[in-house]
């Protein structure tokens, strides 16, 4: 999996909170990765098949780098099989 340019995602660090829950709608398989924000709800499209977790951890990663954070501080709460998927962020 290719690793998003940072410049290409939106800034999100707004919604940085301890315990904050972040809810996206994710597209697997899509031709390019991307992440975008409109009306408060974010879409992610990532390259990475959805089996096995895969497509998850995409999520994850790009998340984390749009928020400024590191990925461990993302915990997927719902969604681990649904398109609508809800991370939350936690304190270290």
């Amino acid at each position: 999996m290719a690793k998003p340019k940072i410049r290409d995602l939106p800034d999100l660090s707004d919604l940085v909170r301890p315990g904050a829950e972040i809810t996206v709608r994710v597209t697997p398989k899509a031709a390019r990765a991307s992440l975008t924000r409109s009306n408060g709800a974010l879409r992610a499209a990532v390259t990475a098949v959805p089996e096995n977790g895969k497509a998850n951890a995409a999520v994850r990663v790009m998340l984390a780098t749009a928020l400024g954070v590191p990925p461990s501080r993302l915990r997927l709460l719902r969604g681990q099989t649904a398109r609508d998927k809800v991370f939350t962020i936690h304190d270290d």
